[in-house]
This record gives structure tokens, C-alpha cells and sequence, in this order.
């Protein structure tokens, strides 16, 4: 059984073999209480188990940080201000359910849905059948919504750090407000944020992000060119924080989250800030990254992406040769499989990785 915990919903689930096996559960994440919110996922749960044939065998799910996510423990959340002083989530369903609860980083666990049955092997799938010999093995997946969140999956595991605290790109800096964290951007209030700077309106009278979307798309009345600006300077906010973490990861990039939604009104800025270029002492341009980002949502750039660059170089001494690509590559494209799904399959893999080794 699974469950993909944000600030406004908890969206539960079944997953056998990769695949969900009934239509998922939604309840509020919002409650006067922890008791309220706490009834809740155990009543979830309880729905899960009495539509699906049999005994579940583990509890697995998302859930935000901070947390000791090894012993089940919640923490002082920022978006869910119930959970204060340490909230023991995982004992409590053990001991209501009787089965291993699993619990990680939504983040972490939508990253490893995709990179499990999401983008990343459709990416090396379309990569065979250009017939180019480049394969990706490491993702960075990312959340845009009530929130940033991150996850990082490397060679096929889960990358797991010492503190729980893995895959924290909300803690960067926002590049653009210089004592705020990039979150502060990169989420529903950093939206409207720039819709309100950009209008002169209160941001409490502002619309929410699906609306400004559709004002920057021209279908609904209201400043279109301040949507327009608000989703670009979302994108640029984004672009540094990627370019940031892709250079310590260097792999595929997967958006997902509400706000990946509407990725053709923020992904071209976010693509142009990470091909950007600093300035240097000797007046010459240096690229942002050592690899070049492509949109993988737009066919001229991915195809570009795709297209067979290595070639044949000689081995010196010798008549032999072998394969060099000199081009270095990212690609950001949004998840295949929803975030929630994802979520799902990744909490379903990283149960059973953990069962195998009890």
C-alpha cells in the first residue's frame, strides 16, 4: 500500500508489479489537529486494503521532510505545522496494520518511479532506436508545487544520504532574492509572487497558478503579460537551481509536480538559463555547464538530443579503434507516469528492496 503525502492532499494507492491495482484514494491533508490528520492516513489505508484481494504485505509511501525517514519519524514540516516536535508515523502504522512501513522523501520516491518505468528508460529505449550507443544511468527528479522538492537515483539506486536530508534542492539559494530560498520561487506562492510584483496588485488578490496559466495562454481574462513574465522568471529561477544540481549529478533531469504542468510557459527559460555563460577575468565567456541542457518536450531540441554524436577515433600505436562522443548531454523532459504514480511505483521498489534484504 502507498500514499503520496503533499500539503494539500494524501493520494493512496496498491501497487503489484510495478503497476497500480486500484483507483486511487484521496483524502485532505488539511486538519484542525495531528489526531484529525493522523485518522485520516490510517483511514486511508483502511480504504487501500479493503479494495484490494488479499493481505497487503508492506506499507511504503512519500512523505515530506524533515524527517528520520530510517525509523519513521516526522518532523517539524513546514506545510503540514501539525507535525511538531517529532511525529512516530511509521511504528504507529506498523503496530495498526501489523506489516513494515517503508518511508522516504516524496521527492526521492518520484525520482525512482521514473527512473524505474518513467523517463529514463524511455530516453535510452529512443536512444537504441536512433541508433545511438548513449545511455543514461543517473536522474534527477524534481517536484514543483505547494513546494521544491528533489530526489536523485544513481546506476539504479536510490541515493540515500546520512541525515535524511538527501535530494534538499529547496534549501538552495534563490538566485534571484538573495535571502530567500529558491522554494520560495519554485512553488504556488512563488507563482503568484511574480504575478503580483509584475501587476502592482496585493499577491493575496492574485489568482493561483492554474489561472495565471491560463491568462498567460490567452483563455482567460486578466494581465497576460504579467503571466507571461511571472512562468518565465519561474523558469529562470528553476534554471539556476538545476544547473546547480545537474552538475553534481550529471544525468537525465525529470520535472513532475502541479506546476510541471505548465512547462511549455516556463521550460524555454529554464533551458536558456542553464546554457547561459558566466563572465570571466579574461573577458572570454564560460558555459554555465560542462554539458549542454535540451528540452526533451520539444521535437527540433530532441531530436538534437537524440541524434547519434559519437564517432570512431584511433587508438594511438595501435590499428585498432574505438567509440568517443564528444558531446555532453542532459535532457529535461516531465515525468512519463504522473507524479502520484510515480511516487507509488518508487515507494513500491523501495519496499521491496528493503524486504529483500531482511
Amino acid at each position: 500500500m502507498t500514499l503520496d503525502a503533499g500539503g494539500t492532499n494524501f493520494v493512496f494507492s496498491a501497487v503489484k508489479s510495478e503497476q497500480e491495482i486500484i483507483e486511487p484514494v484521496t483524502l485532505s491533508a488539511k486538519g484542525s489537529d495531528l489526531f484529525q490528520i493522523l485518522t485520516n492516513i490510517i483511514d486511508g489505508f483502511r480504504q487501500v486494503a479493503r479494495k484490494i484481494d488479499g493481505k497487503p504485505v508492506a506499507i511504503s509511501f512519500a512523505f515530506p521532510g524533515p524527517a528520520d525517514y530510517e525509523n519513521g519519524i516526522i518532523g517539524d514540516l513546514q506545510n503540514l505545522p501539525t507535525f511538531r516536535g517529532g511525529v512516530a508515523l511509521g511504528p504507529m502504522l506498523e503496530e495498526t496494520f501489523g506489516i513494515p512501513v517503508f518511508i522516504n522523501n516524496d521527492g526521492d520516491l518520484f525520482a525512482y518511479g521514473e527512473a524505474i518505468s518513467g523517463l529514463l528508460p524511455e530516453v535510452n529505449k529512443k536512444l537504441e532506436a536512433c541508433g545511438n550507443p548513449k545511455r543514461y544511468r543517473n536522474l534527477l527528479g524534481i517536484t514543483f508545487g505547494t513546494g521544491f522538492g528533489g530526489g536523485i537515483v544513481t546506476r539504479g539506486d536510490l541515493f540515500l544520504g546520512d541525515n535524511s536530508a538527501q535530494g534538499e534542492i529547496n534549501r538552495m539559494r534563490n538566485r534571484f532574492y538573495k535571502n530567500f530560498d529558491v522554494e520560495e520561487s519554485l512553488s504556488i506562492r512563488g507563482i503568484r509572487m511574480e504575478y503580483a510584483n509584475s501587476t502592482g496588485v496585493n499577491i493575496a488578490s492574485t489568482p493561483g497558478p492554474k489561472e495565471i496559466a491560463l491568462i498567460a495562454e490567452g483563455k482567460c481574462p486578466g494581465d497576460r503579460e504579467s503571466a507571461i513574465k511571472a512562468y518565465a522568471a519561474f523558469g529562470r529561477a528553476a534554471g539556476d537551481a538545476l544547473a546547480n544540481a545537474v552538475t553534481l549529478v550529471d544525468g537525465l533531469i525529470v520535472m513532475g509536480g502541479g506546476l510541471s504542468h505548465s512547462y511549455p510557459l516556463f521550460l524555454p527559460s529554464l533551458i536558456e538559463e542553464m546554457n547561459s555563460h558566466y563572465d570571466t577575468l579574461t573577458g572570454q565567456p564560460l558555459d554555465r555547464l560542462e554539458i549542454k541542457a535540451f528540452n526533451l518536450e520539444d521535437a527540433a531540441d530532441a531530436t538534437l538530443f537524440y541524434t547519434r554524436s559519437a564517432i570512431e577515433i584511433n587508438v594511438p600505436f595501435s590499428e585498432h579503434k574505438v567509440i568517443y562522443d564528444p558531446s555532453k548531454k542532459t535532457g529535461i523532459g516531465v515525468s512519463r507516469l504522473g507524479t502520484s504514480n510515480a511516487v507509488s511505483i518508487g515507494a513500491y521498489a523501495f519496499a521491496l528492496s528493503k524486504l529483500d534484504k531482511r
